[in-house]
């Protein structure tokens, strides 16, 4: 086990080394900058489209726009908004949340591209709609060679990521707030957590979009209330918090002057665990769904991305912070501050809803974290199983194998120490981000082109339809024929 220890933790230091950070960083930019905003312009229409379905779209197969951004914001709300936080805030101190924030404004317009390329690119099995880079990859390089060793990297990190090395995660931070409310063994909720799993993702993207659409707004909201509780409970010190934050992310509070570098690093790291910005999963659920223009799911991954971080992340760091249960360590590991015993994470969390709201409070909690590891580890199988079919060429074996290789994975997290459950989870996370963003930045006119294409449209005030063909694009599955064939009857009607 040492030995396994120290080759996943060299590896990770490897792969999370300040090149992908600022690579993150840099896409994030350069998508701002290019689409214009899009993220902050657009908002509008992200809390629009999640809300309605267009005539041209009802009646048909995927998933609906809603269960789509439900089944999103249910993956990336997860352990990476209580657990991660706690992590940013022990080894990046309060500076690192500033840099989580900023990753999230300008990692929208990173998610925006990635989820509207998959969009664009997916093809239709059956009466259901798969993609992600792995398809935009192989479809859109023109380098053939290359693409399809990038779009075969990408799909086995996106195994080795949601589908191998992330899940553990998910059940150690569930099985350690459940002992420590209700005392159960955590051998325990590894079974019972793997079995309550296998009933759903043996149903299917369909049956994961029904459970996310019922599940995911009803733990944000009582998280949320939770955190609106606390921080009235402790209203005084709020302003001396954030002053914190701002003062620590540029090395102004002489405190945190020493590890202004990890609280970038590890901001931006924690960032993109929790909200998957660049990352590439969040594109794949994005093209499970039915949409008559690739722009509409880019723009609602956009907004849940927001949900995630500006959201959750900060009902989080609030109710750690304000508090005062959490720790803080320099480069070398010694303690900048030391408040509490607990080990860093989710029990953190755990301790600080105790103390305001009682030993219920603790309870109440750790159900919530059970709501966020189950509704991630959905998102978590079927961005797994597509990038495993992709690989197996729609074989039904390699859907059974990914099955069977998740609920162990899933298993694993109470079998597993914690420091190295981290180090997994980041690694999957670093794998796919490394091929995605790369790929993204590759088709970034293509996304430019769509974006103005549904601008046009709306300006016109018409419902944005799309035709893969006037971009170059081929749509060899037909998963766009019905509405490139509505776009050119309506533009055969207006005489274009």
């Amino acid at each position: 086990m040492d030995t396994f220890v120290r080759i996943v933790t060299k590896i990770n230091d490897l792969v999370w080394s300040l090149p992908l950070v600022l690579l993150c960083l840099g896409a994030g930019i350069f998508f701002t900058i290019m689409l214009k905003g899009c993220q902050f312009r657009l908002i509008k229409d992200m809390f629009r489209l999640i809300r309605s379905k267009s005539e041209a779209e009802k009646g048909e197969g995927g998933i609906s726009a809603f269960q789509s951004f439900a089944t999103t914001v249910g993956s990336r709300v997860g352990m990476g908004n209580i657990a991660g936080v706690a992590t940013a805030l022990y080894f990046g101190g309060p500076g690192a949340i500033f840099w989580m924030w900023l990753i999230a404004l300008i990692g929208a317009s990173s998610s925006f591209a990635e989820c509207t390329l998959a969009q664009a690119y997916k093809d239709k099995t059956g009466n259901e709609y798969i993609g992600g880079a792995q398809l935009f990859i192989t479809k859109g390089l023109k380098s053939k060679s290359i693409a399809k060793v990038m779009a075969v990297l990408f799909a086995i990190a996106a195994v080795l990521g949601p589908g191998t090395l992330m899940p553990g995660l998910q059940i150690y931070q569930i099985a350690s707030t459940f002992q420590s409310a209700f005392g159960t063994p955590q051998m325990v909720i590894g079974i019972i957590s793997t079995i309550c799993i296998a009933l759903v993702v043996w149903g299917g993207i369909k049956r994961i979009g029904r459970v996310a659409e019922l599940l995911a707004p009803v733990m944000c909201v009582i998280y949320l209330i939770m955190a609106i509780v606390i921080i009235g409970m402790n209203i005084t010190v709020l302003p001396s918090v954030l002053a914190t934050i701002f003062k620590s992310a540029f090395g102004a509070d002489q405190a945190f002057a020493g590890i202004i570098g990890a609280a970038v690093s590890n901001g931006v790291k924690r960032g993109v665990y929790s909200n998957e910005a660049g990352q590439g999963s969040g594109a794949i659920v994005s093209a499970a769904a039915e949409c008559s223009h690739p722009a509409k799911q880019g723009l609602i991954q956009a907004l849940s991305v927001y949900i995630d971080t500006i959201v959750v992340c900060t009902a989080s760091t609030m109710i750690i912070m304000v508090t005062g249960n959490y720790n803080i360590v320099d480069k070398a590991g010694n303690f900048i501050v030391n408040n509490t015993m607990s080990e860093k994470g989710a029990l953190w969390a755990q301790d600080a809803v105790n103390q305001s709201l009682g030993g219920w409070g603790g309870k109440l909690l750790a159900v919530m974290i059970a709501l966020f590891v189950f509704t991630s580890l959905m998102g978590y199988y079927y961005q797994a199983e597509s990038n495993m079919r992709f690989l197996f060429k729609d074989k039904p074996a390699g859907t059974y194998l990914m099955r069977g290789i998740f609920l162990v994975a899933v298993f694993s997290g109470v079998i597993v120490d914690g420091q190295t459950i981290w180090s997994m989870a980041d690694l999957g996370v670093g794998l796919m981000a490394w091929v995605n963003i790369i790929g993204v930045l590759i088709l970034s006119s293509k996304v430019k082109a769509i974006l103005k294409d549904y601008e046009q449209q709306k300006k016109a005030g018409l419902d944005p339809l799309f035709d893969p063909a006037k971009f170059g694009i081929k749509d060899e599955s037909g998963a766009w024929d019905k509405y490139a064939g509505l776009l050119k009857k309506r533009e055969a009607e207006s005489g274009k």
